[in-house]
């Protein structure tokens, strides 16, 4: 395998001693209900969205650990009680926590199920209700390229007669069962190269030609703003990636409104919704909990 590059990486060393913890397994309800997210934009915002509902809901008080990991730190996190909530996709909970296969063609209810029963069986956590929108990956480009790649399939061919660098969040090179490697046994990509990138960079260096293709997120406002040309998982590698709360089964009984309320998100977010959020916070450089209280009000959901 080639070498991987890191000269593009930015990233931060995320310990989680010191971050603190709810301590909500004795049941004491007067400590804050402790919601984090991943390390890029739309894992800000969807914190925001699930706590400002809350407590508007409720006299619940809610606490932000913003930005605090990827699943290898957030996994734990919740386990232990250090957070209480966050927000996964449905294939990730089952590839590369769980390490389960993906059946060929398994909806979303199916591997929502899957996950639901092994979280509650290995971690005490369990799944919510998905809030209406799926992040899956797309292979993307710049349209200036000489590809004219519809499928990752055509990608492969290209990528056997033409220079192409690969770029990807360094999470993706690590993960089992839906990363790069897993990737390369269904889809041979020839790349040149592989680059390691911050998620939050990764859009303006295929853009600006530092690397060539990208695992882009497919909620993500910049593929349509930066005109980039997006490819089709022809052959089925990704699972469904249902976005879904993840809440521990001790909060959910030290606070009894939560199931109900956070459930009254389920449905409610749209891929459009997501993708324009995620660019307003991207591009336009607006505040993740300002977006969010604009969905919020926007939907009729919280008052002004």
């Amino acid at each position: 395998m080639k070498k991987r590059l890191a000269g593009l990486a930015l990233f931060a060393s995320v310990a989680l001693v010191g971050c603190g913890s709810s301590n909500n397994a004795g049941g004491d309800a007067s400590e804050p209900i402790v919601i984090s997210g991943k390390q890029f934009t739309e894992q800000f915002i969807l914190p925001q969205i699930l706590g400002q509902y809350v407590e508007s809901k409720t006299d619940y008080e809610v606490e932000y650990k913003e930005g605090l990991g990827e699943v290898a730190i957030l996994t734990p996190a919740i386990e232990k009680g250090d957070i209480d909530v966050y927000v996964e996709y449905t294939g990730t909970g089952l590839q590369s926590v769980l390490e389960e296969k993906l059946e060929q063609g398994e909806s979303s209810d199916s591997i929502l199920d899957r996950v639901r029963k092994g979280y509650e069986e290995k971690f005490g956590v369990t799944w919510l209700e998905p809030l209406g929108f799926e992040n899956t990956y797309t292979l993307a480009y710049g349209k200036d390229k000489p590809y004219n790649a519809e499928t990752y399939s055509d990608l492969v061919e290209a990528s056997k007669k033409e220079d192409i660098v690969f770029g990807a969040p360094h999470a993706f090179y690590e993960r089992p069962g839906d990363g790069y490697d897993a990737m390369l046994k269904v889809y041979p990509f020839e790349f040149s190269g592989e680059e390691s990138l911050d998620p939050n960079v990764m859009y303006e260096a295929v853009k600006q030609g530092d690397v060539d293709v990208i695992t882009a997120f497919t909620t993500d406002g910049r593929i349509e703003r930066f005109d980039l040309a997006i490819t089709t998982d022809d052959k089925g590698f990704f699972p469904k990636y249902d976005a879904a709360p993840l809440v521990r089964e001790e909060t959910l009984k030290t606070y009894p409104e939560l199931e109900e309320v956070l459930n009254e998100l389920a449905g409610k977010i749209s891929l459009e919704d997501m993708q324009k959020m995620n660019a307003r916070v991207d591009i336009d450089g607006e505040k993740a909990e300002d977006v969010a209280r604009d969905f919020l009000i926007e939907k009729g959901l919280i008052k002004k």
